[in-house]
């Protein structure tokens, strides 16, 4: 039998990448499917905790030796809060969770199904790890909204707004003190990315916010127009 030709490093749209994507596609679906189904209370406890476990795999992976490095290790990206708040949601339902998991999901974590910043290739674990996570909460968001039923509101956009520039606030203070990077608040990330549209730094942020505050709208309104909402 062949063998797929897989490069040993990561290429953006490479055949790694396509089957991640595909794989992706294929999770949407069955995700809301089962969410439509009488067992998706049972689903959603064993999905939170393979989020949970996922995230401690991968940043027990990120802190041992000799991946360890205080400027790239520390769980302080969005997407590392991502997966734990996901978690959350998926197993108490909780509006607040729900909201900045449907956010940051549908969003962040999307961008970075689709410009990855990453350099290892299958099968290397970090690999893997990346992609688990990251699939993981889009799935949980999609799981959540288009599965169970949920919708997210003016109250929701405004306390995820409102949690994540203090989340920015803080990282950007504490990129300065570490000399590091988290969030790519302080400068652009070495791999191409979307940002590299944007203008330099610290340019690029302002477009960015207004973006992101823009496309969170947008992912709002629909849902609560008169007749919209779940009854």
């Amino acid at each position: 039998m062949g063998s797929l030709a897989i490069d040993h490093e990561f290429t953006a749209y490479g055949t790694s990448h396509w089957i991640v994507l595909g794989l992706f596609a294929v999770g949407v679906a069955a995700v809301v499917a089962v969410g439509r189904t009488r067992r998706s209370r049972r689903f959603s406890r064993w999905f939170a905790a393979v989020v949970l476990v996922l995230e401690v795999a991968i940043h027990t992976y990120l802190m041992l030796p000799p991946r360890w490095d205080v400027q790239y290790s520390l769980p302080l990206q969005l997407s590392d809060l991502a997966g734990p708040v996901a978690a959350y949601a998926l197993w108490s339902e909780r509006r607040w969770a729900f909201a900045l998991t449907y956010y940051w999901g549908l969003t962040l974590s999307v961008q970075a199904l689709v410009t990855p910043v990453l350099r290892v290739n299958f099968p290397d674990l970090g690999f893997l790890l990346f992609w688990a996570t990251h699939l993981f909460v889009v799935w949980a968001a999609v799981y959540l909204t288009w599965g169970l039923g949920l919708r997210p509101d003016w109250r929701g956009y405004r306390m995820a707004v409102l949690i994540t520039v203090l989340w920015a606030v803080s990282v950007f203070a504490l990129n300065l003190v570490l000399g590091s990077n988290y969030g790519f608040l302080n400068r652009k990330p070495s791999t191409g990315s979307v940002l590299d549209l944007l203008g330099d730094w610290p340019w690029y942020l302002v477009p960015e916010s207004a973006a992101v505050l823009l496309v969170w709208a947008l992912m709002t309104w629909p849902w609560t127009r008169r007749g919209s909402r779940k009854a």
